[in-house]
C-alpha cells in the first residue's frame, strides 16, 4: 500500500510513466525468443525443414571476347532447383538451364557442385539436372497433391531471388487453372497462381504448402517492372509428378504421336486457315497406313494442301498446341478419330496412336 501512496502522491504522469516502464520490461528478456502466433510457428518449421533441399544453379556460357577474340565461359543467368533424390538428381526450369555451356549447383552449406542434364521438358518448362560427387546427407521434400489446393490456403516459395541465397516468402494460392506460355510457345494449362513474392532467381524453386510439402515449381512472374507485383505463377506438383520419371528414364517426355509434320501456328494465322494443315506424313508411321496426305506442289510449283486437321478424338483442333494436348490424352496402342479438310471434303480417319521415338 505504501508503494500505491507514493505512485498517487506523485501524480497521474509519473503513474502513465512507470506503467510504460514495466510494460517494456516485461517485454524485454526471452519471452520473444519464445513467443511465436501459429502462423509463425508453421512458416518457420517449413523454411527449417525445406531449406536444406533448395539449391542454387548458375548457368554458364561461352562468349568471344570482342577485343582479344578469347572464347570466355560467362554467367548466363541463374535460378533455384530442389533435390528430388538422394542420388543428386536436382529439378529446376528449363529456362533456367537453357542454352549452358556448364551448369553448377551450390547446396546450402554453399559446396558447388558442376551439374549435367538429365532430361528436358522445354514444353513444361521442367529440366532435371545430376550433380556430380553428391554428399551423403541431400535432403528431400515430401510431395504434395496440388489436386487438393484451393484458393485461399496457404503456400511458401523459397528461392534465391536476384542472387540472395534461401530465401522465404509466403502468401496464398490467388487462382488455379491458369494458363502460361513456355518457351516452345506450348502452353502449360492447369498452373498455381500465387501471391506469394516470386522475383527473377526464384524460378525452379519450391513451392511448398503448410504441412511443408511440395505442390508446386515456380516458373514465372507476371510484371512490367520485372520484379514481384503479387502474381506468380507455379507448375502443379502433379504435373511434375508425371514428367520428371520421365525425364530421369528417357530424357525427355514420352508423347504419344501418329507420325505427323504440321504447319505453324504462325502460318496458319496469317493464311487464317481453320484447322491445322498437315504438312509432311512419314512413310511407315500410323498416319501413312491411315491414307492421310500432306501438302505437296502442283505442276506449275505451288504449295497444294492436303489434310487439315480440324479434331482428334473429339476435341477441336485449332493449333498445334490443341492438337499436342488432344494426343496426351491418349496412351500408345489406342486408336483415335482424326477429323480433316481436303478441299471442300470431310475425311475421317481411324489413326492407331504409337510412342514418340
Amino acid at each position: 500500500m505504501g508503494i500505491i501512496k507514493y505512485l498517487i502522491h506523485r501524480g497521474p504522469v509519473f503513474i502513465l510513466l512507470c506503467a510504460l516502464t514495466a510494460v517494456a520490461g516485461a517485454a524485454t528478456g526471452n519471452d520473444y525468443l519464445s513467443f511465436a502466433t501459429d502462423d509463425e510457428a508453421n512458416s518457420t518449421e517449413i523454411f527449417s525443414k525445406a531449406s536444406p533441399s533448395v539449391v542454387f544453379v548458375t548457368n554458364k556460357a561461352l562468349r568471344r571476347n570482342l577485343f582479344s577474340l578469347n572464347v570466355q565461359e560467362i554467367p548466363q543467368g541463374a535460378g533455384t532447383g530442389f533435390i528430388w533424390d538422394a542420388s543428386g538428381l536436382v529439378v529446376t526450369n528449363f529456362h533456367v538451364i537453357a542454352g549452358a555451356h556448364k551448369l553448377t549447383v551450390t547446396l546450402q552449406d554453399r559446396s558447388e557442385h558442376d551439374a549435367e542434364v538429365i532430361g528436358l521438358a522445354p514444353e513444361k518448362d521442367l529440366a532435371v539436372l545430376r550433380i556430380g560427387n553428391p554428399p551423403d546427407n541431400l535432403v528431400t521434400l515430401p510431395l504434395g497433391d496440388s489436386s487438393e489446393l484451393t484458393v485461399g490456403r496457404k503456400v511458401l516459395a523459397i528461392g534465391n531471388p536476384f542472387g540472395l541465397d534461401t530465401t522465404l516468402t509466403t502468401g496464398i494460392v490467388s487462382a488455379l487453372g491458369r494458363e502460361i506460355q513456355a518457351t516452345d510457345n506450348r502452353v502449360i494449362r492447369g498452373v498455381i497462381q500465387t501471391d506469394a513474392a516470386i522475383n527473377p532467381g526464384n524460378s525452379g524453386g519450391p513451392l511448398l504448402n503448410s504441412m511443408g510439402q511440395l505442390v508446386g515449381v515456380n516458373t514465372a512472374i507476371y510484371s512490367p517492372s520485372g520484379a514481384s507485383a503479387g502474381i506468380g505463377f507455379a507448375i502443379p506438383v502433379n504435373t511434375v509428378k508425371e514428367v520428371v520419371p520421365q525425364l530421369i528414364s528417357y530424357g525427355r517426355i514420352l508423347r504419344p504421336m501418329i507420325g505427323v509434320e504440321l504447319a505453324s501456328d504462325r502460318w496458319v494465322q496469317r493464311y487464317r486457315i481453320e484447322g491445322v494443315p498437315v504438312v509432311h506424313v512419314y512413310p511407315g508411321l500410323p498416319a501413312a497406313s491411315a491414307g492421310m496426305v500432306g501438302a505437296y506442289r502442283g505442276r506449275r510449283g505451288e504449295v497444294i494442301l492436303g489434310d487439315i486437321i480440324t479434331d482428334v478424338g473429339g476435341e477441336p483442333v485449332r493449333s498445334n498446341n490443341d492438337f499436342y494436348e488432344a494426343l496426351e490424352k491418349l496412351s500408345p496402342g489406342d486408336t483415335v478419330t482424326i477429323e480433316t479438310r481436303r478441299g471442300d471434303d470431310t475425311i475421317s480417319y481411324k489413326v492407331k496412336v504409337i510412342e514418340s521415338q
